[in-house]
């Protein structure tokens, strides 16, 4: 089951996941790829993330671009499962 972060918890994410953005309780960030295919192939992955966390991001994609919305809509708010999931699509991008 999903925990709501804490105040704490929220003020130490830039340490954690400093490539995302805290943006009115919720993460975000913008991925850029050398053409759609890449893009494409990053999001089939994600998805898969997604799916087996039965945890899904809000996304956009335009060409090269994914940009990717993490919150846990039943809490209302950022939850240790946004936080996984962040951490799970950051280590799909090669060092």
């Amino acid at each position: 089951m999903a925990t709501r972060l804490s105040a704490d918890q929220r003020a130490s994410l830039s340490e954690t996941l400093a490539s995302w953005t805290l943006e009115s309780d919720q993460l975000t960030r913008t991925f850029l790829f050398k053409d759609f295919v890449e893009a494409f192939g990053f999001m089939s992955r994600v998805a898969l993330l997604a799916e087996s966390r039965n945890h899904h991001p809000n996304w956009s994609n335009v060409y090269n671009r994914v940009t990717i919305e993490l919150t846990t809509h039943d809490l209302g708010g950022l939850s240790d499962l946004d936080i996984e999931l962040a951490i799970a699509i950051d280590q799909l991008l090669p060092a």
